[in-house]
């Protein structure tokens, strides 16, 4: 969506942005970089897929926590129940996505892109512990581990 094309009234009802809030909003050039571009980032989400899950009552191998490309967690469209321990190390990984695809960058290859759950594992005083690889993926399309 570009700059022109954006329907700032309705952008500020959706928001809840009192004028001087949508004013602030829109002195900040990456914010609005990122709501011009969000047309673009909408063809992407973000899969945070589990690689191990060793002692781990909620998640098991190939489970697939999925994001939108704005970081929203997508509950009808992974597993019904996430333990919040796997949410906790996906917000800068999300992150690194996310930059990628507002500066209109291959979003892919991600360096560091398996995460561990906060849980430290039985063997160190906690319950279990999850491995997760995050990467995006085109809407509709799958991508093998």
């Amino acid at each position: 969506m570009e700059a022109s094309k954006v329907d700032w009234k309705k952008f500020q009802e959706e928001m809840g942005y009192t004028d001087e809030e949508l004013a602030l909003f829109r002195a900040n050039p990456k914010a609005v970089q990122l709501l011009e571009r969000s047309e673009a980032m909408a063809e992407w989400q973000i899969v945070a897929e589990v690689m191990t899950a060793e002692g781990c009552s909620h998640h098991r191998l190939g489970d697939k926590i999925i994001l939108s490309p704005l970081g929203v967690l997508r509950t009808r469209e992974g597993p019904e129940k996430v333990c919040i321990q796997a949410l906790a190390p996906l917000p800068l990984a999300v992150a690194v996505i996310q930059e990628r695809l507002v500066n209109g960058l291959d979003p892919e290859p991600i360096m560091f892109d398996r995460l561990g759950c906060c849980d430290v594992g039985v063997e160190c005083g906690g319950w279990g512990h999850v491995c997760l690889k995050i990467y995006p993926v085109r809407r509709g399309e799958s991508k093998a581990k």
